[in-house]
C-alpha cells in the first residue's frame, strides 16, 4: 500500500522582498507576504499605493526588480515566456469593469478562454459554459449582451469567464468600485460562495473597507510600498502599526466589532 499524497503546502504564493519601479519613481519598496491556499486574501491600501502593481508581479506581468514570488515552491520571478505561460493557467482574473467584450453575447464571452486557450470541441465547449453560466445563476442570458445586463448580473459573467479554465488562484481587482450598496452586497456575497463552492484561492484588491470584513479570510495592508500588516480580520482591527491605525479610522471602521467578519 502507497503512502498517501503529502498535504499541499498552505502557503500558495510566498512573495519576498518584492520591489518594482518606474524610472525614478519606487511603488513596491520591498513587499513580504503570504497569500493561503483555498482562503480569500485581501489586499487593500489607499489610491496609489500600488496594489495593482503589485498584481501585476504576482501574475509575472511585469518582472519585479527585486524579491521572489514563489507559486507552489517556483520562484517564477526568474522564468521564461514558455514557463510562465504554464504558470499564469493557474490564475484567472475578474477585471474592475468586468471587461467583456461589447461585440459578444455572454456566452461568447465566456467560450472565448476555451477557443483561445484549449482544443476542446465545441459540444464540450457548450458544456462547460453552460455550466459554469448555471453555476453563476445567469444562464437565463447566454443569448443577450453585456449591455443588456445590470451591473450585478455583468460581474456574475465575468467570473464565470475567469473560472471558465479552473484556474486555482482568482484574482478579483477592485471588484465593487461604481457599484450601488446592494449591488456591492450582490457581489460579496457571489466572491464568498464561489470560493465555498470552487474552493480556490482568492486574491482580493479593493479599498471598500466594507466588503473587506464580509469577504477576508486573510488582510494584508499595503503603505508606501510595504506591507505594514497581516492577518486575519479581527487581528487586523486590533493592529497597533500607526499606518494601519490611521487607516482604519480614515475609512470610519476604527475597532467597531460591528465590522468583524459577519459569515
Amino acid at each position: 500500500m502507497s503512502d498517501p499524497a503529502p498535504a499541499p503546502d498552505p502557503v500558495q504564493i510566498r512573495i519576498d522582498g518584492v520591489e518594482k519601479r518606474y524610472g525614478e519613481h519606487e511603488v513596491l519598496r520591498g513587499v513580504s507576504f503570504d497569500v493561503q491556499r483555498g482562503i480569500t486574501n485581501v489586499i487593500i491600501g489607499a489610491s496609489g499605493a500600488g496594489k495593482s502593481v503589485l498584481m501585476r508581479q504576482i501574475m509575472r506581468l511585469e518582472r519585479p526588480d527585486a524579491g521572489s514570488i514563489v507559486v507552489d515552491g517556483q520562484d517564477i520571478v526568474p522564468m521564461n515566456e514558455v514557463a510562465l505561460t504554464k504558470v499564469r493557467r493557474k490564475f484567472g482574473m475578474v477585471f474592475q469593469a468586468s471587461a467583456l467584450f461589447d461585440s459578444m453575447d455572454v456566452f461568447e464571452n465566456v467560450a472565448f478562454p476555451l477557443r483561445e486557450h484549449t482544443k476542446m470541441r465545441r459540444k464540450e465547449i457548450r458544456e462547460r459554459v453552460m455550466a459554469r453560466l448555471e453555476d453563476l445563476e445567469v444562464a437565463h442570458a447566454a443569448r443577450k449582451m453585456p449591455d443588456e445586463l445590470s451591473g450585478g448580473m455583468q460581474k456574475r459573467v465575468a467570473v464565470a469567464r475567469a473560472l471558465v479554465l479552473e484556474p486555482e488562484v482568482l484574482i478579483y481587482d477592485e471588484p465593487t468600485t461604481g457599484l450601488d450598496p446592494i449591488t456591492s452586497r450582490t457581489v460579496d456575497e457571489l466572491m464568498v460562495r464561489t470560493r465555498e463552492q470552487y474552493g480556490v484561492t482568492g486574491i482580493v484588491i479593493t479599498h471598500d473597507m466594507a466588503s473587506v470584513f464580509f469577504i477576508a479570510d486573510r488582510i494584508n495592508y499595503l503603505y508606501e510600498g510595504r506591507i505594514t500588516a497581516s492577518g486575519t480580520p479581527e487581528e487586523f482591527l486590533a493592529s497597533e502599526d500607526p499606518a494601519t491605525r490611521e487607516f482604519l479610522e480614515a475609512s470610519g471602521v476604527g475597532t467597531s466589532a460591528a465590522f468583524a467578519k459577519r459569515r
